[in-house]
């Protein structure tokens, strides 16, 4: 069945050569109980690490079943050692974290075996054995004899024609060592078993043939007991299933917790050094844009798209609801004058100079206080280290503040317009120091009024030409009359001004208006009063004083021009593209923006890619190293499945399921924490900030590196561990 013809073994090491065994010429038969003795260093062992297919030889011929051997590559021989040998290690070879039942099922598994197939196989197996009782004991608690039971087993349940002992009795004392023997001697009925030892008065009772070697000769075979050759039945096996890869996999990473937590911090140290160097440049990149200005918008959010109708008409519930169809459509802002234009909110001896918002848009959770539930409630959003918030919080929440006309540009009065409430505060975590005040759509409207007369400008026309006179609002004139100071009969020849016609044209970048009056009556400082039901005549001051409900029509207005706020800025061209189909001109607000760096923006986009791949690659080799310092301890474990049956494949694939868990629950764990300081329920302002700089892809695609990382090692580890034969691989790290 096996035959050795002139088989020789040679090492090379730095140029030197020396023999590991030479010219042997052996042959053995199923049903032998071959010994093969001799003193250390006589080339015992290595001739049945050659025989087991554990190593190659140099010279020479081996045969098995009749075929030659000599042209064998290292998966041949993994082939070879699949179908005809079982191994038993002097140093038993086993899974200290796994238990009997486990260890034992581990070489089934390799050889394509079914978890369900093999349950009671390996119960019988180990009840041969001694060791029902301690199936689901983890062998680091076993005795020395006990393992060796164990590594017996896992022998006897791959059911292969030879089984090979290196010292089997090496470590054990003599009744462990004579009940080792008994157990092989009963496989050897119907397998070749061949034993190597020293001490062959343990093992000389059971041999049907001892080998003496010495100085890597064959010095002496003396046959015992004649064996008739039977018919050589090899072991079946199946590549090992995916199911049983993932299982082994997934075993393997959490049966060591040391292990684990090393390799799980190694991945959060990496995903961790990825992402804040990504979103540091992203940061970085963000600051130079926000350095541009604009003369015109204040908020230059490149998600914003400032719209307007074609037909200058204003927006409609249609219109808006025609544009929330659009699916890359985050909210709209209706009254977008509000986004460009702060709005002042006094109480007692300070004012908070905020921009206004509808509550509808508002988003997150309050941190202080609650929602507001009346019209003049609100909400405000400020930063955390605002002085007002950490020094007088109770001075904020909950009181009044006065909306004065101080609405806009180029106004200023003490006059209140709106009296509002702050009921809720949340903390605002941008790069900027703005405050926001989310209040309701009423509270929109009416201050709309204010903002249209503050960015509007009015003009007068009487007497055939245009004047700058002042005109206001009085609940004394009748609709379509107004009532001018008695210094304007001098306009008039004959002071003839009763009856005249007097117009009123209001515009601003959004509409115009206009009023046609009719001079009604004139005041003088008597009957100032009495006219207008005022006090307080101003003779430098030429007013024109015109009925209440027609002053406030002309700036009693719908929009003309919101914002459109997009969810993913990448597609915000084809938003633009969607939004102008419906009839509306859109513009990009960043396309109204003056940004004078640019070119130092485009500096950063070129070293973050380059920086990006640097420490890739950087992370990579200083994580492989680790790892591989890590995984160390489980190089013979993974030497150990070699020696069993598993390939370069079946290795490179349960390592890379290990590291794919190990990386997947690192990143997992990195984004719950960076969602937690998100949404604030961690303080941590810092990462809070530029976490808002990386968005779902960026996310993945670091996630995807992540994985291609430990695809990497793995193979990396897996290559170096088939580099060498198995034997030699496993001397190296033991």
């Amino acid at each position: 069945m096996l035959k050795l013809e002139n088989v020789s073994k040679f090492y090379y090491n730095k140029g030197v050569i020396t023999s590991g065994f030479t010219k042997v010429n052996l042959e053995f038969k199923i049903g032998e109980f071959v010994v093969i003795t001799g003193e250390s260093g006589s080339g015992k062992s290595t001739l049945l690490n050659v025989i087991s297919g554990l190593d190659s030889y140099e010279e020479g011929e081996m045969y098995i079943n009749g075929k030659e051997t000599s042209h064998y590559t290292e998966k041949d021989f993994e082939d070879y050692r699949r179908k005809y040998i079982a191994n038993i290690f002097q140093s038993f070879n086993l899974v200290n974290s796994y238990t009997v039942y486990q260890n034992v099922e581990l070489v089934l598994l390799l050889n394509g075996y079914k978890k369900h197939e093999v349950k009671k196989k390996i119960l019988e197996i180990i009840e041969q054995v001694g060791l029902t009782k301690f199936k689901n004991t983890k062998v680091s608690k076993l005795s020395g004899g006990q393992k060796q039971r164990v590594a017996i087993a896992r022998a006897m349940v791959k059911d292969t024609p030879i089984i090979v002992a290196d010292e089997p009795t090496g470590n054990l004392d003599s009744k462990s060592a004579s009940e080792v023997i008994e157990i092989l001697k009963k496989v050897a009925k119907d397998k070749l078993v061949i034993i190597v030892t020293h001490n062959i008065e343990q093992v000389e009772r059971y041999a049907t043939r001892i080998i003496k070697m010495n100085d890597g000769r064959i010095i002496e075979n003396n046959e015992i007991k004649k064996i008739e050759e039977k018919e050589i039945k090899r072991s079946h096996y199946n590549n090992i299933s995916i199911f049983n890869k993932y299982r082994l996999g997934f075993r393997n990473t959490f049966n060591i917790a040391t292990k684990f937590l090393l390799l799980f911090i190694v991945f959060l140290f990496i995903s961790s050094a990825m992402l804040a160097e990504y979103a540091s440049f992203q940061m970085s990149e963000a600051e130079i844009v926000d350095t541009g200005y604009s003369i015109a918008f204040r908020d230059l959010s490149e998600n914003r798209i400032l719209i307007n109708k074609n037909n200058r008409k204003f927006f409609t519930t249609d219109d808006y609801n025609k544009i929330k169809q659009i699916p890359n459509v985050d909210y709209i802002v209706e009254d977008d004058i509000f986004l460009d234009s702060g709005t002042a909110l006094s109480r007692n001896d300070y004012s908070l100079y905020g921009y206004l918002q509808e509550i509808s848009n508002f988003k997150g959770n309050i941190d202080v206080g609650r929602m507001p539930e009346k019209e003049n409630e609100i909400i405000l959003q400020i930063r955390k280290d605002h002085y007002l918030i950490k020094e007088q919080l109770n001075e904020v929440l909950n009181k009044t503040y006065s909306v004065l006309k101080t609405v806009g540009i180029n106004a200023y009065s003490n006059e209140k317009i709106k009296d509002l409430i702050i009921v809720g505060i949340q903390y605002s975590y941008e790069n900027n120091y703005d405050i926001k005040f989310y209040v309701s759509k009423s509270v929109l409207n009416d201050l709309r009024n204010q903002m249209n007369k503050n960015y509007s400008k009015m003009k007068v026309f009487f007497n055939n030409k245009y004047q700058q006179y002042a005109v206001e609002p009085n609940d004394k004139v009748k609709k379509g009359e107004a009532i001018v100071d008695d210094d304007f009969k001098y306009e008039y020849n004959y002071y003839r001004i009763i009856g005249k016609p007097l117009n009123i044209y209001v515009s601003n970048t959004y509409y115009n208006d206009e009023l046609d009056l009719t001079i009604s009556n004139t005041y003088t400082k008597y009957n100032f009063e009495r006219r207008t039901g005022l006090e307080n005549y101003d003779s430098n001051r030429y007013t024109i004083y015109i009925n209440k409900d027609e002053y406030n029509s002309l700036y009693n207005k719908p929009s003309y021009q919101s914002s459109v706020f997009v969810k993913n800025v990448d597609e915000i061209d084809d938003t633009v593209n969607e939004l102008e189909k419906l009839g509306l001109s859109a513009k990009k607000v960043t396309d109204f923006k003056i940004n004078e760096g640019q070119t130092y923006q485009i500096i950063i986009k070129i070293i973050k890619v380059v920086v990006t791949i640097i420490l890739i690659a950087v992370l990579f080799f200083i994580s492989y190293l680790i790892i591989r310092i890590i995984l160390k301890s489980r190089n013979i474990y993974y030497t150990t499945l070699r020696m069993l049956g598993a390939t370069y494949k079946t290795v490179r694939r349960i390592l890379d399921i290990e590291l794919f868990i190990n990386s997947t629950l690192s990143y997992g764990t990195l984004l719950l924490f960076s969602y937690l300081v998100k949404t604030n329920i961690i303080h941590l302002e810092y990462i809070a900030k530029l976490s808002n700089f990386l968005s779902l892809r960026e996310y993945v695609l670091m996630y995807i590196i992540l994985v291609l990382m430990s695809r990497l090692i793995s193979r990396k580890f897996a290559r170096k561990l088939f580099k060498n034969t198995a034997i030699n691989t496993y001397k190296e790290e033991v």
